[in-house]
C-alpha cells in the first residue's frame, strides 16, 4: 500500500489507535519523516501539508563509502538515510498490537530499511526496529542503524533533559537540567547550520546499564508533555538529542562502529535488525509517560505466573551469610525464614566452593562442595529442610564464566569463549562462554537440567560480575561489537528455551547489582536485582527509583534486618521493600521472638497488598529521589488505593509535605500499613491535594495506604 498524497505532492501516512497518534510524510526532498506524535487529540508535533525542516528521516544509516552529509559527532543527518525513499506501507494487527511497516529504498547503495513500529491497543507508546537488506549487487558495510529517529520536537530552550546515572551500589540515579544548557544557542540564523554538537549517553562492555541505564526523558518546561524514551539493548546502546533546524530531534541506536566498535558486513540479500528502542508520551509529564511505559514493559515481556504471585524470597547473601554457605550455617536460616513467611528460599553464591585458594577463579563446573555439605545427602539435605517448610529452593549460577583455574577452561574448546585477535579473553581471573557455540550452551544446559530437572531447584538467580568491553571479534572474523552482540543475544535465547522447557523456573537477572538491567533481559527474567547496596540508610534512593526502570513488581529490594539492630531500624529496611518484591535476608536465626515477629509483619502486610502491584502505576510525589535527599517517597496508584512509602533519613526536620495531585478535591482514608505502633503519622488535605507526614526521627519509615 502506498502513502496517500497531500499538497505540495507530499505523500501522507496515518497510524495509530484509541490512545495514539500518528503521522507521517514526505519532505521535499523525498524522504519520509514523523510529523506528528503522540497521545490521540494532542499530537505534539507540526502537522503541516509537508515535512517540515526540523523533523529528520524516520531511519538513520551510517555505512561504509557512504558517510553522512553533515561531519560532527551526531549521528542524524546521514547520506543513505537522506537517501531511502518510500517504496510502500502496510498495517496489521497482531492481538493487541496494532503494527506499521515502512518500505524504504536507497537505489545508489541497494540498501532497503523496514521501520517497524509497534504499539499496544489503549496505551501512548511506540516500539520501533529497523531491519537492513543489501538488495544491490555488491557488499554493503554497516557502522551505525538507527531504532528510531524523531524530529520536530519542541526548541530546545522549551526542554528540560532527564537522564539516569547507573553505577555499582547507585543504581538508577535521575538527574535533570534545561536542554539549552548542554545544547547553547549558537545563532543559527546567522551561520544557516545548525551545530555540531548533541548530548549523548551509552553504554561500555558486557554491562548494558554500567554507567547509565538506557532511558531519558524530555519534558516541556512551561507545558506537561514529555517524550520517555528507553533501548531495549542487551550489550551496546546509545541515545542522544541535538538541535535541528531550531527544533529538537532524538535519535536511539544500538551498538554502532564509533561507540561499540560494531559493524555489519552484509552480502547481497543478506540482512541485519536493530534492537527495539521505545518511546512513550505523555501529556502528564514525566510521571505520567513511565506511567505508559510500565504498561507497555507489562505487555510486552514474556508471560509467567510470578508476575502475578509475587511469592516472598529469602536469599541467604546480603548482609548475612556473604558467599559462604554450609549446612551447618544454612539449616537455621532455613527455619527461621519459614517462620517469618518466605516461600522461596535462595542458596546464594559459594555452595560450589570447595577450592582452598578461592573459588572467584574457579567456578564453571557448579558441583556442589562436599566440605560445605557433608553428610549422605549432602546440598540435598539444606534443600530438602526448604520444601519441608513448604518453600521453594533456590540456588546463585553465574553461568556466562569460566574462572580461569577451573578444569572446564580447559575441556571447552577457544571457540566457546570470547576471543581478540585469537587470544582468549581473561578479565577479573575469569573467561566469558560465548554462547554461540554449541559447546557452551551444551555445558550450561546440563547445568540447569540437573539443577532444575533432576534436583527440582525452582529458582535461578543469575549474576554476572565482569564486563568485557568491546567484545569478541570470534578470532579475527568479525568486528569485537557484532560479536558482542551476538552472543546477548544467544544468551536471550538460551535464556527463553530454558523457561521453556521449565515454564514454572523463576529467573532473577543479577549482574553486580543493577549493571544488566536493560529492557532486552527484562523482557525474558521474572526478577530484576536492584543493587548489592549493603547500607539500608543508602538503599532508599535505589528502591524508590527502581520503577523507573523495572515494575514493581519485578524489582528486588533487599530488606537485610539483623538482630543487633533496634525495631524502628529494622522497620525502615523492611518498609523499603513493600512496594517492590521483598527479598529478605539477615540472621533471622539470631533474632528474638518479638524481633522476627515485626518481619512477619510486614511480609503479613505485603501478602495483603501484593494482588495489586501487577497493575499498579509508579508515581514520585517528591519528585524523582535525590541521592542524599533528606525526605524520599514513592508511590503506587493502583484504583481506588494510592500506597506511599515514605522514608526520613539525615537532615531537614520532622515533617514533609507530599503533593498528591491526582487526588486534590476527594475524600480520602489514611491507614498506616506498617509498621504498627510507629510514632510517625500522616494527615490529608483534600482541599490542598496534600499529604502531611511525620516521622519524628531520622532513620525512620512509613508505608501507607490511601484509599478514595
Amino acid at each position: 500500500m502506498s502513502g496517500t498524497p497531500a499538497a505540495g505532492g507530499s505523500q501522507r501516512i496515518h497510524w495509530g489507535h484509541s490512545a495514539l497518534s500518528a503521522e507521517f510524510a514526505t519532505a521535499p526532498d523525498g524522504s519520509l519523516r514523523i510529523v506528528g506524535l503522540g497521545p490521540r487529540g494532542a499530537g505534539p508535533l507540526d502537522t503541516a501539508a509537508a515535512a517540515p525542516p526540523q523533523a529528520t528521516p524516520v531511519v538513520e544509516v551510517l555505512a561504509l563509502g557512504h558517510g553522512s552529509g553533515w561531519s560532527g559527532r551526531r549521528s542524524i543527518e546521514t547520506a543513505v538515510g537522506a537517501r531511502l525513499r518510500l517504496r510502500g506501507h502496510t498495517r496489521e494487527r497482531d492481538g493487541d498490537w496494532h503494527v506499521l511497516r515502512l518500505d524504504l529504498h536507497d537505489a545508489v547503495s541497494g540498501i532497503t530499511a523496514v521501520l517497524r513500529l509497534s504499539s499496544p491497543e489503549g496505551l501512548p507508546v511506540v516500539r520501533a526496529d529497523t531491519e537492513i537488506r543489501n538488495e544491490g549487487q555488491e557488499p554493503v558495510t554497516l557502522l551505525a542503524v538507527s531504532s528510531f529517529a524523531l524530529g520536530g520536537l519542541p526548541a530546545p530552550g522549551e526542554l528540560e533533559l532527564h537522564w539516569a546515572d547507573n553505577d555499582w551500589l547507585a543504581e538508577c540515579r535521575w538527574r535533570s537540567a534545561p536542554l539549552r544548557e548542554h545544547l547553547p544557542d549558537l545563532n543559527r540564523g546567522v551561520h544557516e547550520h545548525d551545530s555540531r554538537g548533541h548530548f549523548a549517553l551509552g553504554s561500555r562492555g558486557s554491562w548494558s546499564t554500567d554507567g547509565h541505564l538506557p532511558m531519558g526523558a524530555l519534558t516541556e518546561r512551561t507545558g506537561g508533555r514529555c517524550w520517555l524514551w528507553q533501548v531495549e539493548s542487551p550489550c551496546g546502546w546509545t541515545w542522544e538529542t541535538g538541535e535541528r533546524e531550531g527544533g529538537t530531534y532524538l535519535a536511539l541506536h544500538g551498538p554502532t562502529d564509533t561507540e561499540h566498535q560494531w559493524r555489519d558486513r552484509l552480502s547481497p540479500g543478506q540482512s541485519f535488525r536493530t534492537q527495539p528502542a521505545a518511546v512513550a508520551m505523555s501529556g502528564e509529564g514525566f510521571d505520567g509517560a513511565l506511567g505508559a511505559l510500565t504498561g507497555y514493559r507489562r505487555r510486552v515481556r514474556r508471560p509467567h505466573p510470578d508476575h502475578g504471585a509475587l511469592p516472598v524470597i529469602f536469599n541467604d547473601y546480603m548482609n548475612t551469610l556473604s558467599g559462604d554457605p554450609t549446612t551447618g550455617k544454612l539449616l537455621p536460616l532455613v527455619d527461621a525464614a519459614a517462620l517469618a513467611g518466605a516461600e522461596y528460599f535462595v542458596i546464594d553464591s559459594g555452595w560450589y566452593d570447595e577450592d582452598a585458594a578461592g573459588w572467584w577463579d574457579s567456578v564453571g563446573a557448579w558441583q556442589p562442595a562436599a566440605s560445605r555439605f557433608p553428610g549422605p545427602r549432602g546440598i540435598h539435605e539444606v534443600l530438602d529442610r526448604i520444601r519441608q517448610h513448604g518453600m521453594v529452593p533456590g540456588l546463585w549460577l553465574e553461568p556466562e564464566v569460566v574462572g580461569v583455574r577451573s578444569p572446564l577452561a580447559e575441556r571447552l574448546p577457544d571457540e566457546a569463549f570470547f576471543r581478540r585477535d585469537g587470544v582468549r579473553i581473561r578479565e577479573h581471573g575469569r573467561h566469558q562462554l560465548d554462547l554461540r557455540h554449541p559447546a557452551a550452551v551444551a555445558h550450561l544446559d546440563e547445568t540447569v537440567d540437573r539443577l532444575v530437572g533432576a534436583w527440582g531447584v525452582g529458582y535461578l538467580k543469575l549474576d554476572y560480575n565482569i564486563s568485557v568491553p568491546p567484545g569478541t571479534d570470534g578470532g579475527g572474523v568479525e568486528s569485537p561489537g557484532a560479536g558482542l552482540l551476538g552472543h546477548a543475544r544467544a544468551y536471550l535465547d538460551w535464556l527463553n528455551a530454558v523457561l521453556d522447557r521449565y515454564p514454572g523456573l523463576v529467573i532473577e537477572n543479577c549482574a553486580s547489582g543493577g549493571m544488566r538491567m536493560d529492557g532486552a533481559l527484562l523482557g525474558v527474567a521474572q526478577l530484576q536485582s536492584t543493587s548489592d547496596q549493603q547500607d539500608h540508610l543508602r538503599y532508599p534512593p535505589i528502591a524508590a527509583a527502581a520503577p523507573t526502570a523495572v515494575p514493581p513488581e519485578q524489582g528486588a529490594v533487599w530488606a537485610y534486618v539483623q538482630p543487633e539492630f533496634g525495631d524502628e531500624e529494622n522497620a525502615f529496611i523492611l518498609a523499603g521493600a513493600l512496594l517492590g518484591r521483598v527479598h529478605l535476608s539477615g540472621r533471622l536465626d539470631r533474632m528474638s521472638p518479638a524481633q522476627l515477629g515485626r518481619v512477619r509483619e510486614a511480609v503479613g502486610v505485603y501478602r495483603s497488598i501484593r494482588q495489586d502491584l501487577p497493575d499498579a502505576v509508579p508515581f514520585w510525589p517528591l519528585g524523582l529521589p535525590g541521592w542524599t535527599a533528606p525526605w524520599t517517597a514513592l508511590g503506587l496508584r493502583a484504583g481506588r488505593a494510592s500506597y506511599l512509602t515514605v522514608w526520613r533519613r539525615e537532615g531537614g526536620g520532622p515533617d514533609a509535605v507530599l503533593p498528591l495531585p491526582h487526588l486534590r478535591g476527594r475524600a480520602a482514608g489514611v491507614e498506616v500499613l506498617f509498621p504498627a505502633g510507629t510514632a510517625g503519622g500522616a494527615a490529608w488535605s483534600a482541599a490542598l491535594g496534600e499529604l502531611a507526614v511525620t516521622l519524628p526521627r531520622p532513620g525512620t519509615a512509613l508505608l501507607l495506604r490511601l484509599t478514595t
